[in-house]
């Protein structure tokens, strides 16, 4: 009896013992799962949170019509792409190499001493006009990729010889149509005023005394505002070069032997001053060199002049008013035996067609300055200056192409006896006649400066001198070294 009541005593302790080793061993395990779950838990939270911060550092956010973003320059002419069209839309841009297109930053891989130069060179060789980007080297996290921002008012801008604009974060080709557009969209772009000058000393007295000669009062603080003499960044623009009373601008009046550029009798510039009392020298002279003839038929007295001056007038200011002053290559009159040509540069406004030019209608590249002019009464807006030489002389008298605007006045041939001019000497070769020409515009010149002037031998000069004495053209007064000549007819 004892025996069994033993025995069972040891298997209760052995179940007993076993209970608390299982309740034990479930604790323990269940401690262990817990810490699992919440390691496993806690690492992914973490981790995420991790990326989301270490995205937020190494993103830039999202392309944009101002903003582009390439993997590397091997985009790059994709990239130089961009910036056109992001230049034609908006002005300016930005394209980041080194991120992907949502912004990730990745860096610019093989960057090399040359990788800078190349992205310059080849955003020089395909955009145009040319721009003058700001390209930099930038570190983000440890990662470096490239900036290249420009801005530029000069549109339309082309890339590799096509045109682009921007939509949202796309670079669109423009259809001819849309170009056309685009440059009109607010008209010709007002360069004279954007673009700054290379002269930054200048002042503006004979302007402003211009200005109160015509009685309108100015506000000496606020002139060159008023006028729109500065850029966006207050500098000196290209129209405040011109207008300036000291510059380096050239205005020329050439005067031709014959009916070529052949020989050259006389040259004048009237300019390096401000535009205004240049463009009105010219007006002076011409018509101060358009002489009146009276004709007498029985009581009728009829006067005639050389030219049309009021023609000549209006064709001078236009040419002044709406050449294409960015191009720095100023009008000019050239004056032949035969005619009169007044040549301006940059061809019609890409918004105005012929048809519209002829019939007086004005869309002026240089608003400003055409302001100016309108302001001192050079000119006015009544569209009436082409009309007027279209009714005197002809659609003929304009040579309209791409880049130049001639305008021609003929001389009035029946008064052509007091102008060089091959007719005036019927007994006389070409030769002669330039001699003539030339000694008449200056009766001072010697045998050297003739051979000079037309490229001919001393002893073709002699010959030709001595056919022009034996024919009663010509006379030496005093001795061939401090004499001169006398032309008797």
């Amino acid at each position: 009896m004892l025996l069994i009541i033993v025995s069972l005593k040891i298997r209760v302790l052995r179940f007993i013992w076993f209970s608390i080793n299982f309740v034990n061993n479930y604790f323990l395990n269940f401690n262990q799962r817990v810490d699992k779950v919440y390691n496993k838990v806690y690492s992914k939270v973490y981790i995420k949170l991790y990326n989301k911060l270490e995205e937020r550092k190494m993103n830039l956010g999202i392309e944009s019509e101002k903003i582009e973003f390439k993997k590397s320059t091997s985009e790059l002419i994709e990239g130089v792409i961009s910036l056109s069209a992001m230049l034609n839309k908006h002005n300016e841009g930005t394209v980041y190499f080194g991120v992907k297109n949502n912004g990730d930053v990745i860096g610019q891989k093989d960057l090399n001493e040359n990788t800078l130069r190349d992205v310059s060179r080849k955003i020089s060789e395909g955009i145009k006009p040319q721009i003058i980007p700001h390209i930099s080297l930038e570190l983000i996290e440890d990662k470096k990729i490239i900036k290249v921002y420009a801005k530029g008012d000069n549109v339309p801008y082309s890339a590799f010889d096509k045109y682009y604009s921007r939509s949202f974060d796309e670079d669109k080709q423009l259809s001819p149509e849309m170009l056309k557009a685009l440059i009109n969209k607010d008209g010709e772009p007002d360069y004279i005023v954007k673009r700054a000058a290379s002269n930054q000393d200048l002042t503006f007295k004979m302007l402003k005394a211009i200005y109160i000669s015509n009685d309108i009062k100015i506000n000496n603080d606020k002139f060159e505002d008023n006028l729109g003499l500065k850029t966006d960044d207050n500098k000196y623009n290209l129209m405040a070069e011109l207008l300036a009373d000291s510059n380096d601008l050239s205005i020329k009046v050439v005067t031709f032997a014959g009916c070529d550029k052949s020989v050259m009798l006389k040259r004048t510039d009237y300019g390096g001053k401000c535009l205004l009392l240049s463009v009105n020298n010219v007006l002076e002279y011409m018509e101060s060199i358009n002489e009146t003839k009276v004709k007498l038929g029985g009581i009728q007295r009829i006067e005639e002049k050389y030219f049309d001056f009021s023609s000549f007038r209006e064709a001078w200011l236009n040419a002044c008013v709406h050449t294409k002053w960015s191009e720095e290559i100023p009008p000019a009159v050239y004056i032949y035996d035969d005619r009169i040509e007044i040549v301006s540069n940059g061809g019609l406004p890409s918004s105005l067609t012929k048809e519209d030019f002829f019939a007086g209608v004005s869309k002026p590249i240089n608003k400003k300055l055409l302001k100016i002019f309108c302001d001192l009464d050079y000119i006015d807006q009544t569209g009436h200056g082409i009309p007027l030489i279209v009714k005197n002389y002809g659609k003929n008298a304009f040579y309209i192409s791409e880049h130049t605007i001639i305008v021609t006045i003929p001389l009035n041939k029946e008064l052509l006896s007091d102008v060089t001019s091959l007719d005036e000497y019927s007994d006389l070769n070409e030769a002669e006649t330039k001699i003539l020409s030339l000694i008449k515009s200056n009766n001072s010149y010697n045998i050297e400066t003739l051979m000079k002037l037309t490229n001919y031998s001393r002893v073709y000069i002699n010959k030709i001198i001595r056919s022009l004495k034996d024919k009663g053209y010509l006379k030496r007064e005093g001795s061939y070294k401090n004499g001169y000549w006398s032309v008797l007819k």
